[in-house]
């Protein structure tokens, strides 16, 4: 809980800082209008996050977590965010046993939600819908209960 409250307050920190100094800067630092297009903003890699939980709960992504860590092979860290070594783990327990051919990236990319969809429609988690890799409202419910259930059964 103590690490917990450290990375919160880091992480406050940090956007407050970073929030404080666009805050205080004047026209003189703001870019000349000819400069690149507005949408390079919002395609730098400081946009982008940093973990993709699929609309669980930090406490679901928990039981993910320590479901994925019953493996002797995998050692990820638990905390609840669903980053790019969470993804690599699920990405090889679905090619490990549930024949998915997936590429292991840590990308959440269609082929990887395809999988997943395959996995909680075949493994007992209630998931009705198509296999499409769009990870839509039933493919969230389903994850979200593999996750709570995880969460009672495998996290201290």
């Amino acid at each position: 809980m103590r690490a917990l409250t450290k990375a919160l307050v880091s992480a406050t920190t940090a956007v407050g800082i970073a929030a404080g100094g666009l805050a205080t800067a004047g026209t003189a630092m703001a870019a000349p209008a000819s400069s690149a297009p507005r949408s390079a903003v919002a395609a730098s890699p400081a946009a982008v996050a940093a973990y993709n939980n699929l609309g669980l709960t930090k406490y679901q992504a928990y039981g993910v977590q320590c479901f994925l860590n019953t493996s002797v092979l995998v050692d990820i860290e638990v905390d609840g965010y669903l980053g790019k070594e969470s993804w690599k783990a699920i990405q090889n327990f679905l090619n490990n046993h549930w024949d998915q051919s997936l590429d292991v990236d840590g990308i959440v990319g269609p082929a990887t939600i395809r999988g997943l969809q395959y996995f909680l429609k075949n493994g007992g988690w209630r998931y009705t819908g198509d296999l499409d890799g769009i990870a839509g409202p039933g493919t969230r419910a389903a994850f979200a209960r593999f996750g709570q259930a995880n969460l009672e059964q495998f996290c201290e």
